[in-house]
């Protein structure tokens, strides 16, 4: 499973672990706050505040090549990227600042401790399945002959899911293309979920975007085979056309780059 759906809405699943997470903090140092010490309420405010900023800029420090050239990109939190740890510390940093009883420390500590839990164990509940085969049915290039996943076999492939009404498919695909075109060492197949080629070459035109390997898929058989829901939708493929993972919503450069590296490295 790589999202949840609530009715019209589709979440990531890291998205829906932070989310989990978070809830439980804020109930437990709700109810500490009443009955320990209301010192936790207050603790918990700044601790919350200092473990999302922290994640963030710690996965900005680590990821400093992908944003050094485009700053305002650390504030494009949708795209996902935190760091667990550093999230972590510096919630623990905040800690020292506001807790000075054994209680009020018993308090933060099983709060925090209770909201890891439930965040990686989230995680782990809704964690993709790897190891899927690619599925063998043919579908119609845009340019070219009818192409399979399992006919290019042999290399790491990445499959993206997308369409052009979609926002974030839009907003990822010059990232996409540039990628692409970049690498002879992975295959990119861009297959389009639902439109007529009329449709997707009139955006590609008006976007001034070259593709190699766009795919039609009108009836949708990728995310059934896959189980997937929402797009974009990104799959990373081993080079034996295997699942190794997915990744929901617009991606970042350095997702992609992790990603594909992961996948490189495997062969």
């Amino acid at each position: 499973m790589n999202a949840i759906a609530i009715g019209p809405l589709v979440f990531p699943t890291q998205h829906i672990a932070i989310l989990a997470g978070i809830f439980v903090f804020s109930f437990l140092s709700s109810i500490f706050s009443r009955r320990v010490d209301p010192v936790v309420g207050k603790w918990s405010t700044w601790a919350l505040i200092a473990g999302l900023v922290g994640g963030r800029l710690g996965h900005v420090a680590l990821h400093w090549q992908s944003f050094s050239g485009d700053l305002w990109r650390a504030f494009a939190i949708w795209q996902g990227g935190f760091e667990p740890i550093a999230g972590l510390v510096s919630a623990l940093l905040a800690s020292a600042l506001f807790i000075r009883s054994v209680n009020a420390g018993l308090a933060t500590a099983a709060t925090l401790g209770a909201s890891v839990l439930v965040a990686t164990g989230t995680m782990q509940l809704t964690k993709v399945t790897s190891g899927q085969i690619a599925p063998t049915v043919a579908l119609q290039q845009v340019e070219g002959p009818p192409l399979a996943i399992s006919d290019v076999v042999g290399k790491p492939v990445v499959v993206n899911l997308w369409a052009s009404w979609c926002p974030p498919c839009r907003r990822e695909m010059p990232l996409l293309a540039k990628v692409a075109a970049s690498r002879n060492d992975v295959v990119f197949l861009f297959v389009n979920q639902g439109e007529s080629v009329e449709t997707i070459r009139s955006y590609l035109a008006s976007q001034g975007l070259k593709l190699n390997h766009v795919l039609l898929d009108p009836s949708m058989q990728m995310p059934r085979h896959y189980r997937t829901l929402g797009l974009p939708m990104t799959l990373f493929l081993k080079a034996d056309g295997t699942l190794a993972t997915t990744h929901m919503g617009e991606i970042s450069p350095e997702a992609l780059d992790t990603n594909i590296n992961k996948l490189a490295g495997a062969t």
